[in-house]
């Protein structure tokens, strides 16, 4: 295998490495913030959440809804009835929710 190959084949692991850790990061912001972070809130500060899936997102609102307002959601994945991300037949990308932005 060519170095280039190789190249390519360990940065699309690593953006999937990254992918997961950043949804992490973001699951446990929004599910069990710090006290830094809430306070953070309470003074007018508003996390953006990109790319939470919406049983993530319908979860907080049910569980936590009183720090909606520090809140906003962006390219949200849609998911079936498992809670598995949808993928688009068409071109095997995430199925994501109009965000209008």
């Amino acid at each position: 295998m060519d170095f280039l190959k190789m190249y390519l084949l360990l940065f699309s692991f690593s953006s999937l490495a990254y992918a997961d850790d950043l949804y992490e990061i973001e699951k446990r912001r929004l599910f069990s913030p710090t006290p830094a972070e809430l306070s953070a809130e309470a003074s007018g500060r508003i996390y953006i959440y990109d790319g939470l899936r919406d049983v993530d997102i319908d979860h907080a609102m049910e569980h936590d809804f009183r720090r909606i307002e520090a809140m906003m959601f962006i390219r949200t994945r849609k998911t079936d009835q498992d809670g598995e991300v949808l993928k688009s037949p068409e071109t095997g990308m995430n199925v994501v929710e109009d965000d209008g932005c």
